[in-house]
């Protein structure tokens, strides 16, 4: 079975938030949802055309004195209707894949103090993120004009997870380098 092209409904999803440029719909994706979805301008650009010849959204053109136009993109009842469509749809399974446990599984051969400083480098990586999620959580909570959106518990629940699952990975890199990790021969 064919794959939904999954960057549609992101980017069809952001534009319901608020009309964006290409590089706006970076920005955006970045500062939302970059913690369990990641989009790149090659991506992006491509399905904004792809979505205005489907009459998905409408571009229209806007100029800042002194800079170049520039495209801004805005979500229309059509594109309204088929990401409301594909959000009530059930969720496609996509396998987990984490370059960090495959090193570890085939690691029987290689010192046991890269394992550890890759171990260290994981733990360091989600302390920063989960300092990162408190931070969003924060402005999402006490600013203007976040604390009033309507989407705002919903926002919190997916930042919620990012935060769990950085402690979670944080406490198993700190239980894994405390324990024996040296393969029988």
């Amino acid at each position: 079975m064919k794959r939904e092209n999954t960057t549609r409904y992101a980017i069809l999803g952001l534009l319901s938030i608020m009309p964006c440029s290409g590089y706006d719909l970076k920005k955006l994706s970045d500062m939302s949802i970059s913690h369990f979805w990641s989009e790149n301008y090659g991506h992006i650009y491509p399905v904004l055309r792809k979505l205005e010849e489907d009459g998905m959204v409408t571009r229209e053109s806007s100029q800042t004195p002194g800079r170049p136009p520039k495209s801004v993109y805005r979500v229309t009842q059509k594109g309204t209707a088929e990401l409301n469509s594909w959000l009530q749809k059930p969720v496609e399974y996509h396998p987990f894949r984490n370059e960090l446990l495959l090193k570890i599984f085939f690691a029987r051969d290689i010192p046991l103090s890269n394992v550890k400083e890759k171990l260290q480098r994981e733990r360091e990586r989600q302390a920063q993120s989960l300092e990162t999620f408190l931070g969003i959580e924060a402005m999402l909570k006490s600013s203007e004009p976040y604390k009033s959106q309507k989407a705002l518990p919903l926002w919190l629940s997916t930042l919620d997870l990012g935060k769990r699952v950085s402690q979670a990975i944080i406490e198993w890199c700190d239980e894994t380098m405390k324990g024996d990790l040296h393969v029988a021969h």
